[in-house]
């Protein structure tokens, strides 16, 4: 049997910092509306390719896409199986909780 690999994304929190949003961005500026807590993305070799299919915002993904990969491959990352990155928005952030998923397939 082989062993094929999956990554589940799951939004842990969205944060806001309205002093510094409000300061960079004016009034009117919420927290991430892309995403919402405890939302789930399952990622395979081939919607890693396809970024989701627009599903992903393009400054997540570029956060916490080489983690998305190392479990693609069966690689271990710095928590092992798992790991909590964050995309780099300093004012709303998102905290995404990564997990590689093993799955034995038939050859």
């Amino acid at each position: 049997m082989a062993v094929k690999h999956k990554c589940k994304i799951t939004v842990i929190k969205r944060s806001f910092f309205p002093e510094i949003a409000y300061a960079q961005y004016g009034e009117g500026i919420t927290p991430c509306d892309f995403y919402y807590d405890g939302q789930e993305f399952l990622v395979d070799e081939e919607s890693y390719s396809r970024m989701l299919d627009g599903k992903f915002c393009g400054e997540a993904w570029d956060c916490v896409k080489r983690y998305v990969r190392t479990a693609l491959l069966g690689g271990t990352m710095i928590g092992g199986d798992s790991y909590v990155a964050c995309c780099n928005d300093g004012s709303r952030p998102v905290m995404f909780k990564l997990e590689r998923i093993d799955e034995e397939v038939d050859d």
